[in-house]
Formats: C-alpha cells, structure tokens, sequence
C-alpha cells in the first residue's frame, strides 16, 4: 500500500455530533461502536504528523431535527472536539462540499489524498465520498471509523447496520474511494 505524504492529505471528519448519542440513547441500533475512539487516534496521528483536518458539521433546517443549530445534538462529540486553528465547516445538506469552501481548501493546499471518517456510513460519508472521487482527489474511506444505524426497508424490511454499512462500502470500493482501516492510515501517513 502506497504512503499518504502528511502534506497532501487532508482527514475530513464528518458530523461526529452529539446527536448521534441521542439516537443511541433513544434505541437505535449502530455498528462500529468503537468507531469514534478510532476516529480519535487518526486525529491524533494527524495532529503530530502536521496534515490538514477539516471537521464538518451538519445543521439541518428541518425545525424538529436535533441537529439544527441551536439544539444540543449540534455540539461536536467530545472526542472528536476541534483543537485550536483547525477548519471548522458548516453545511445543511448531505455533501461536504455543497454550499461550503471546502474544495478550495483542499485545492490550495495541494491536497491528493482525502482521508474520510464520520456519520453516517450511507448518507453524508457517502455523498461526500462520492464528490470528493468526482472531483479528482484519491479518496480513502475508514471502515472502522464510520458507522450507521438499521434502517427500514421500502417494503418494512429490516437492515441491520452492519449490512447498510458493507453495501455501502461496496457501492463506493474502487469508482469513488479505497477502503481502508484505521490502521492503514496510521501505518501509512507519513511526514515525508
């Protein structure tokens, strides 16, 4: 596996909102229940090796979500929480990149690598996924520290997570993304 220069790659965290922790509470059901204590070693990892981090939020317009600006659910999950000079973006639509800078930021630091983590595995991961492949960047998208919840299937059909998420990282494996742990990525971001 090829090496990630810490000086072309940028870690774009996706809506790792306290939300989130209101659904869990609430009963729905995830996979990946370690993800965010992996999405918290890549940021650390990043952070030493000095490559970009751009976290993303999402504020919904929908006046019941909890994700709107003004209710708790917005916040940031403590582990994930931004340190001091890291981009902070703020969209209202699935796509990081609708709406936002994003990739202007990303073209003026040279950025070839995007390395994807966050919620949810088959809505706002994939679609930014999916544009960051469309717009040229070599995508790499953290199995382990993305996660999704089941859904209900058009017909009242049951999908545990576990299959939302592997269909979605089939869907996106080789046209839009390279799926990776987050071991590869601490193994081969480098400051080179």
């Amino acid at each position: 596996m090829p090496l990630l220069p810490a000086r072309h790659t940028a870690l774009i965290v996706v809506d790792v909102q306290k939300a989130f922790e209101e659904f869990e509470a609430a009963g729905r059901r995830r996979n990946n229940p370690d993800a965010v204590e992996r999405i918290k070693d890549i940021l650390a990892d990043f952070r030493a090796k000095g490559a970009l981090i751009i976290h993303v939020r999402h504020a919904s317009r929908d006046h019941a979500s909890p994700f709107r600006h003004d209710r708790p659910g917005y916040a940031v999950q403590d582990q994930a929480r931004e340190q001091v000079g890291e981009t902070v973006l703020v969209k209202q639509v699935n796509s990081s990149f609708i709406s936002t800078d994003l990739e202007a930021r990303l073209r003026e630091r040279d950025t070839r690598y995007v390395v994807i983590v966050g919620a949810t595995t088959n809505h706002c991961v994939e679609t930014t996924a999916r544009m960051a492949g469309n717009l040229g960047f070599e995508v790499k998208l953290v199995r382990d520290a993305t996660w999704t919840f089941d859904l209900q299937g058009v017909d009242g059909e049951h999908f545990p997570a576990e299959h939302v998420h592997a269909m979605t990282l089939a869907n996106l494996r080789g046209e839009f993304a390279e799926i990776v742990t987050a071991e590869d990525i601490l193994r081969r971001l480098r400051t080179l």
